[in-house]
């Protein structure tokens, strides 16, 4: 049966709706993101953060507006199918010319899963692939910034035109002296560039609009000689006069991977075509995942597409088991992983022994948190997922038999499409980079000669290099998540991870609290020498009481890490360390958390 013109108009209207929808969701996601600028202008760090925790509700309020949309005028979800394979096909006809054509797939995808049965989600009725490329997408008329602008300047005429590059972004606040930070640029840049020859193609390359985050403004850019490409990125900051300095010159890849972790807040960058965006910074970070690309623009649901998509594509060129993952298992989260991907999968268990007192939709609340709030390089990001079905036969029978102990209303085992394959479906996961757990790293260094009495030894030397590296950036990480206004809850080693480059993240969020919810107490002086020989807590505590001197015999047991705390972080165990940062957080102040080591910025307070 041929479809009528009448069925053709109804699903050309559906698409179009649908179209209106995902433009009007980027318009507003694109005009939230270039307010950032005034913000920084203004000094605003308040709104920021808001408009950061904001901005990540946008695009599921807007799939809700639009399926609404769709039962209320169309009653899209009773459309027969042949009405939805057209209008996928009138939908692509509108992506023709379009500028974020990838984003626009993901949106036509939430809208329609969120309208049909899951039995219709098939190739025919959404994007499993992309069918629009990205590839040399161009601005039209209507918009007069390129994605990036070239500069050529010679070495005689680089401070000039790095001065003018700075000017081009057109920051309505002076400078405390452009042409002196210009200058300090330009020395980091002839020391990567050394003596070598500037070749016909030397030239600068910077993306049109600024990147916002946290109290920072960052111009990132390349720079090309010949063959050669250097990332960069320049931080802007205020001084303690308030007027603009550039911060530091941060250089290659790993500088800018660090700028961009996972474990760092999302930017606010104003983009008309994000895919050019994202082919630009995976030039200077081929390492990085596209997915963590598009998160870090504030894109996280077409991050969540690319994520799966890579993880399918995984698992048709792989033959090993998930199986339950390594290290000291949480009271809480059960965790598995695949051994040759790199990321865990988590889920909430049913039931928690005490003395844990928490629920579900708490402990949900607890991650949702981190997602909003800016995790400072501290915190990993998370992806999170429902009814996601996996391979029976890639499950061990141990995990299997884990989660139908520990979470059994998360799982279904079924035939669930009806195929004759036999799936594992998991209700609700979430899924963050795998890393060393931080007791797991320490052992090792242990176990390598880190408590021997011959400390002159190779394998010493390394061992206890390793343990002070760990134990320091751990103190690192409580300090910057204090500064960020988190108290992890749980400080035990093994909540934490090392990551690549050797910074320690926290990863286990079910105690997490706000700084300024927590009160801060010293333990009292007994009264009495019964009170003084008991073995259980003789004075009251409240939920959210904090007796931060109590924390040195659950994490200083071993000596060798006793020492390299009390050194570098003793304040930890200071009550009035975190008082003093509550009473300031609480006084509105906002903490500056540098991506990038201190050793390399220009202005140092």
């Amino acid at each position: 049966m041929f479809p009528t013109r009448l069925d053709s108009s109804i699903a050309y209207d559906i698409a179009k709706a649908m179209m209106d929808g995902f433009n009007r969701h980027y318009r507003l996601f694109r005009t939230e993101s270039a307010r950032a600028k005034h913000r920084f202008e203004t000094l605003d760090w308040h709104g920021q953060q808001r408009a950061q925790r904001e901005r990540i509700e946008f695009y599921d309020l807007r799939v809700r507006e639009c399926s609404n949309r769709l039962e209320h005028e169309f009653k899209a979800g009773e459309q027969p199918m042949d009405i939805w394979q057209q209008v996928k096909l009138h939908y692509i006809g509108l992506l023709v010319n379009h500028h974020q054509p990838e984003l626009a797939e993901t949106f036509f995808n939430s809208v329609t899963t969120k309208i049909l049965h899951r039995s219709y989600f098939q190739n025919d009725f959404i994007f499993v692939r992309p069918a629009v490329s990205t590839e040399y997408i161009e601005n039209g008329e209507s918009e007069a910034r390129p994605t990036y602008r070239s500069y050529y300047p010679t070495r005689e005429s680089m401070g000039e035109v790095l001065t003018q590059m700075v000017s081009d972004f057109d920051l309505r606040r002076p400078f405390e002296n452009l042409p002196r930070d210009a200058a300090w640029v330009q020395a980091a840049m002839a020391e990567r560039l050394g003596d070598a020859k500037l070749r016909a193609n030397f030239q600068i390359q910077v993306l049109t609009s600024l990147f916002f985050r946290n109290k920072g403004a960052y111009i990132v850019g390349k720079l090309i000689n010949g063959f050669n490409e250097f990332a960069f990125a320049l931080p802007i900051l205020h001084n303690p006069t308030e007027k603009l300095v550039i911060d530091a010159a941060l250089f290659g890849e790993d500088d800018l991977l660090m700028l961009f972790s996972f474990a760092r807040a999302y930017f606010m960058v104003d983009m008309e075509i994000p895919s050019a965006y994202v082919h630009f910074l995976r030039s200077m970070m081929p390492r990085k995942p596209r997915n963590e690309i598009y998160n870090a623009l504030g894109l996280a649901k077409q991050g969540k597409t690319l994520f799966y998509r890579d993880f399918l594509h995984h698992l048709r060129h792989s033959t090993d088991q998930f199986r339950i993952a390594p290290g000291i298992k949480g009271m809480v989260m059960l965790v598995f992983d695949l051994p040759s991907f790199p990321y865990v999968f988590k889920v909430i268990k049913d039931f928690y022994p005490p003395p844990k007192d928490t629920t579900r939709e708490q402990i949900s609340g607890k991650y949702l948190l981190v997602k909003q709030h800016d995790r400072v390089g501290r915190m990993a990001d998370t992806l999170e997922y429902s009814e996601v079905g996996f391979p029976r036969d890639r499950f061990n029978d141990e995990l299997i038999a884990e989660i139908q102990k520990f979470a059994p209303s998360q799982l279904e085992i079924s035939d669930r499409d009806g195929d004759g394959r036999i799936e594992v479906i998991i209700k609700h996961v979430y899924i963050e980079r795998r890393m060393i757990p931080l007791n797991i790293y320490l052992q090792e260094a242990f176990d390598a000669g880190g408590t021997t009495p011959n400390p002159t030894e190779p394998a010493a030397v390394q061992a206890h290099e390793q343990i002070e590296r760990g134990v320091i950036e751990y103190g690192n990480a409580i300090k910057d998540l204090v500064a960020a206004n988190i108290f992890p809850g749980d400080m035990l080693w093994k909540n934490f991870g090392i990551m690549r480059h050797g910074k320690v993240v926290f990863y286990d969020y079910d105690e997490i609290e706000y700084i300024t919810d927590c009160t801060f107490r010293r333990v009292p002086e007994p009264r009495n020498e019964e009170e003084e020989m008991s073995g259980e807590i003789w004075y009251s505590v409240g939920a959210k009481d904090v007796f931060p001197e109590t924390f040195a015999p659950f994490l200083l047991g071993n000596p060798a890490v006793r020492e390299v705390f009390m050194k570098h972080h003793a304040d930890l165990l200071d009550v009035a360390f975190w008082q003093s940062h509550k009473e300031r957080i609480q006084q509105g102040h906002v903490y500056d958390v540098f991506p990038y080591d201190q050793d390399k910025r220009f202005h140092p307070h």
